[in-house]
């Protein structure tokens, strides 16, 4: 009876002190969406596979203002040290979000996380960043752990 009872008392303040204890340590931990980046664009972020698709998408949505192999037309170049020079030290969730809100111009919120995530590993190519053996993620939680970085570590 009794010493149940006390049992069960010390056990319970024992697990609320492990979790209260955790809780404390974990929200004291800094995370910063999209600043705790743990890759960047030349650590293989996408597949040659995922980019081919991309090519298909850009070519159907893209191309038209952007220009063949994302070189610039009426909109500019995808695939340039301009373009490399703006996204370079932001996160993949940040262009990503931004293609993916406001492109094409004349339909955007028109495509979708995977039609957006290729295109991001097309432009990646035409970028000269390698491709790895897995593709971009559409996650933006994941693509926020992955900087641009325009000049290719020494």
């Amino acid at each position: 009876g009794f010493k149940d009872l006390e049992l069960m008392m010390k056990t319970r303040v024992g697990v609320f002190a492990i979790v209260g204890i955790t809780a404390f340590v974990l929200s004291h931990v800094p995370v910063h969406a999209g600043q705790e980046t743990t890759k960047t664009t030349w650590d293989g972020v996408y597949s040659k596979g995922q980019a081919a698709k991309g090519e298909a998408v850009y070519n159907e949505k893209c191309q038209k203002c952007h220009g063949a192999d994302a070189a610039g037309a009426d909109a500019p170049s995808l695939a340039d040290s301009g373009f490399a020079g703006d996204w370079d030290g932001l996160t993949l969730a940040q262009l990503f979000d931004r293609t993916r809100s406001s492109m094409p111009q004349d339909a955007p919120q028109s495509m979708g996380r995977e039609e957006t995530a290729n295109i991001i590993a097309y432009l990646l190519s035409k970028n000269n960043f390698p491709a790895g053996e897995a593709d971009l993620s559409e996650r933006g939680e994941m693509l926020g752990t992955i900087k641009y970085v325009a000049t290719k570590p020494q």
